[in-house]
């Protein structure tokens, strides 16, 4: 059966990849873009997409852009929560205003991008959300606060969205890639400069390694593609999908890890009961 998506980014990343792979597979998609440039990229590059200008963090216009998107294009089955974007740098380093953009993109663009479906799909009793988090929305690591904060956000919120929607016949996953070859770490990636020679030692070798890595991670878009595709096929989704060998293993270890502590601190934690 062929379906009928909502891409917010879809003009690079794995927007891009998962738009490609939905119109070859037959179904129909939406995509949204920022600019006037991006839109004639992706219309070079996919010209059966229907292409529509949003910005994410314009809250007050999306509600209207969706419906206008639906009246003209017809009602979407689909909506793939992909916008955002990564910041890097450690934390006492990082201004606030850096972390309020990290948020109002990643959290509050994705939340009011799904609120604007949320009657529709709820009122035609069907929908998929697939929320793109990240591995770093279930673990974390030196130098990237702000945007595992925003993908624990994210994550959370759409545990609730799953559980809220789950009478209606609305399914929500949050999607967790690893590693992938996209330009996350990249020229999407905004850098906070150093400032702190203290944490050179710590935070150093990790950047480094990070921009070494950048395009050569073990991860393939167009596999991520196919992955969401099948899963929204799926009539008993998961509340999340690992994506990525490295984010199956990191995530497990953290899990383990956790377990561990909760059941090493279990007397202190019971004894605050009565």
């Amino acid at each position: 059966m062929t379906k009928r998506f909502f891409i917010t980014g879809a003009n690079s990343g794995f927007g891009f990849a998962i738009a490609k792979a939905a119109l070859t597979a037959g179904h129909a998609v939406i995509g949204t873009v920022r600019s006037d440039r991006a839109q004639a990229h992706l219309k070079s590059e996919l010209a059966d997409i229907d292409v529509v200008r949003m910005d994410v963090t314009d809250f007050g216009a999306i509600p209207d852009t969706v419906a206008k998107a639906e009246a003209d294009f017809g009602p979407v089955d689909v909506l793939i929560n992909n916008a955002g974007y990564g910041h890097e740098g450690v934390l006492e380093e990082s201004p606030m205003d850096e972390l309020r953009r990290q948020f109002e993109v990643n959290v509050f663009g994705a939340t009011a991008v799904a609120k604007a479906f949320l009657p529709r799909f709820r009122e035609r009793r069907a929908g998929f959300i697939v929320n793109i988090t990240s591995m770093g929305g279930m673990i974390t690591m030196p130098g990237i606060a702000y945007y595992c904060g925003s993908k624990f956000a994210l994550q959370g919120i759409s545990e609730v969205m799953r559980a809220e929607m789950a009478p209606f016949g609305v399914h929500v996953t949050a999607v967790c890639p690893g590693s992938f070859r996209t330009d996350w770490a990249g020229r999407s990636m905004v850098r906070t400069d150093r400032s702190i020679a203290d944490y050179d030692a710590l935070f150093e070798p990790i950047r480094q390694a990070r921009l070494e890595k950048s395009g050569k991670q073990l991860g393939d878009p167009a596999k991520l593609a196919d992955a969401v595709l099948k899963l929204i096929n799926d009539q008993n989704p998961p509340a999340q999908l690992l994506l990525g060998s490295d984010a199956y293993q990191l995530v497990s270890d953290k899990l383990t890890t956790m377990q561990d502590d909760i059941e090493k601190w279990k007397s202190l934690t019971v004894s605050t009961d009565g």
